[in-house]
């Protein structure tokens, strides 16, 4: 069983986090959908409290999108629409292809790269252990949240002390990071064959960690969207705006041709 958050109705929506992250970076999103959908936030496998795969199984983006599916047929949640961040952007178009999603809404997926990445040459993560006592001390303050979070969102500032140390140390203590990190960086996304269904792929302006995704890794009929303002991770940089987009790709309509075009609202109001 996998750790997961529910709440609100309607039609099913399924949130899977990045590489590193759990179910909590959704967290400011929640109540926008929970009011038109029945939203599922999960931990993936190995990421926050939920068990790793079983069986040593890697954790490539299909396995843990077939692990998802298992989740979903176990809490009796019927084909829902599936919503991704980074890695998990990844693993929703894999559960897409497998029949597993309604629609498929990807936020600054991994894998939509020209060819596999291969090894890191710096192992940041590794250097970070070494620190964490360190790091955990700056985590206290303003400006040491702000400069371990700015590669990850575009506004540090507006996450919470307590989301944000805890989106920090999470990566840190990941026990399926490497693994899955290193089959993340071996492979890309084959967008072909792939199902008829809405598949909407938006890319953070700010994005500072992957770049705007290869056309040719995007799946025919899908819709590309730049999303100004927000970084990697952008749903503490804009909530609105994340939760519009994901309700838009959820609604059932069918994509439009792909092209690159803003939301029609570029900001959300404050």
């Amino acid at each position: 069983m996998l750790a997961h958050v529910r709440r609100g109705s309607g039609d099913p929506l399924l949130l899977v986090h990045g590489l590193g992250a759990t179910g909590r970076v959704w967290e400011p999103v929640l109540d926008r959908l929970a009011a038109e959908r029945d939203v599922i936030a999960v931990d993936m496998p190995g990421f926050g409290a939920s068990p790793a795969l079983p069986g040593g199984l890697a954790p490539t983006a299909a396995n843990l999108a077939a692990a998802i599916a298992r989740f979903c047929e176990q809490e009796e949640i019927q084909r829902p629409h599936v919503a991704g961040n980074s890695l998990g952007g990844w693993v929703a178009l894999e559960l897409g292809r497998a029949g597993g999603a309604a629609s498929v809404t990807a936020l600054s997926p991994a894998g939509l790269w020209r060819a596999p990445l291969g090894p890191h040459r710096f192992d940041a993560r590794r250097w970070a252990r070494r620190l964490r006592p360190l790091i955990a001390a700056l985590l206290r303050t303003r400006r040491g949240r702000g400069a371990l979070l700015s590669g990850t969102v575009a506004h540090p500032d507006r996450i919470p002390a307590a989301e944000g140390r805890d989106l920090v140390l999470g990566w840190i203590d990941s026990p399926a990071y490497d693994a899955a990190n290193r089959e993340m960086r071996a492979a890309v996304f084959e967008p072909s064959p792939y199902p008829a269904i809405p598949v909407t792929v938006g890319w953070g302006e700010g994005d500072r960690i992957v770049r705007a995704p290869r056309p040719e890794r995007i799946p025919a009929g899908a819709r590309l969207l730049t999303l100004p303002g927000v970084g990697h991770t952008p749903t503490w940089d804009d909530p609105a705006l994340i939760a519009e987009v994901l309700l838009a790709g959820s609604s059932g309509a069918p994509g439009t041709a792909l092209g690159s075009e803003r939301p029609e609202r570029r900001r959300a109001t404050r």
